[in-house]
């Protein structure tokens, strides 16, 4: 079997990245310093522990799994945490993207699948973004992002290094099978944190800004399903291994819900009352992110099954209960 070298593998989105490519034939090697990642998760093909920015340790990898392809996954994602700490930003998210590519090109591993997100585009209000809009990122994520994403096309100009693009909106749900799950420490994603408050494993949801300019006051959002978006990964890889040019493909439904709308649901989906407070704004946080493109439909025939609401809290429910890493 063809193999794929997926950084992150023993994260959130990596880990069901590799199931599906395991599903799709493909043996996915997770490299993954484990310090956002779970050793647990790891359950589809062998694991590789290191640092990104090791790139003497890279080359190993390289060296004894000769990959078909990188599906690039690992990275700092926390908005606020950019914001307060931007160099950790730059030097992990950017510095270990270069020692990657360049490690990449240097072994003729020319198919490069990278997740990247829709923080690019930054706060553009009454905007529905697709792939031709501006980037201005507001956080050091965003930022961090669009610059590896300027690292491939240098690359792709100098060595031919192809590469499929995917920013994407935010990511809830979890594996049908409860095989695998969202987990992060400390915990930061909206459903995951509703979930923990109606489990009571924390006192209270709280709501970072109510006065937004939306129809309820709280940030809006574009969810999508994590098996809706690792599908659109190996199609991806599908693409650029039947040839075809480096492009760039948002990944969204169409349709955001607000932080009061995501609650609301939670509490139909779970039959339980979510406790909340409130609080203010988070720098960096966009009034509203929701995704305005068809390509991905179009160019790789994708299609999001599961990303509705009930669906996504209904999975992500049957996870957290589960209890899986929670040790």
């Amino acid at each position: 079997m063809k193999t794929v070298l997926v950084t992150g593998g023993a994260g959130y989105i990596g880990s069901h990245a590799c199931k599906a490519l395991k599903a799709a034939g493909y043996t996915p090697v997770t490299f993954d310093n484990l310090c956002t990642g779970w050793q647990d998760a790891v359950k589809f093909g062998p694991f590789e522990q290191g640092d990104l920015r090791d790139r003497a340790r890279v080359d190993e990898v390289f060296d004894k799994y000769d990959p078909v392809a990188v599906m690039h996954f690992a990275a700092l994602s926390q908005v606020g945490e950019s914001m307060e700490k931007p160099g950790i930003y730059w030097d992990n998210n950017v510095g270990g993207s270069l020692a990657l590519i360049e490690s990449a090109a240097a072994h003729g591993c020319k198919n490069f699948v990278f997740s990247s997100t829709c923080a690019t585009y930054g706060d553009q209000d009454n905007v529905v973004l697709d792939e031709d809009c501006v980037q201005r990122p507001i956080n050091s994520y965003g930022a961090s992002k669009r610059a590896i994403e300027d690292i491939l096309a240098n690359f792709e100009a100098a060595y031919g290094l192809k590469h499929v693009i995917f920013r994407y909106f935010n990511v809830a749900g979890a594996d049908r099978d409860a095989e695998v799950g969202e987990f992060h420490q400390p915990e930061t994603h909206l459903i995951p944190l509703i979930l923990d408050a109606i489990a009571g494993k924390r006192d209270a949801l709280t709501i970072f800004g109510t006065d937004y300019d939306t129809p309820d006051g709280t940030c809006i959002r574009d969810y999508v399903h994590v098996c809706d978006l690792v599908d659109a990964h190996v199609l991806g890889l599908k693409w650029l291994l039947e040839g075809k040019g480096s492009w760039v493909f948002n990944l969204g439904t169409g349709t955001g819900f607000s932080v009061r709308e995501v609650m609301d649901q939670s509490k139909v989906a779970t039959n339980r009352e979510v406790p909340f407070n409130t609080g203010p704004r988070r720098a960096g946080d966009a009034t509203k992110l929701v995704s305005g493109s068809t390509r991905a439909a179009a160019e790789l025939g994708w299609k999001p099954l599961r990303s509705t609401l009930p669906i996504m809290i209904k999975d992500a429910w049957r996870w957290h209960q589960t209890g899986h890493y929670d040790k």
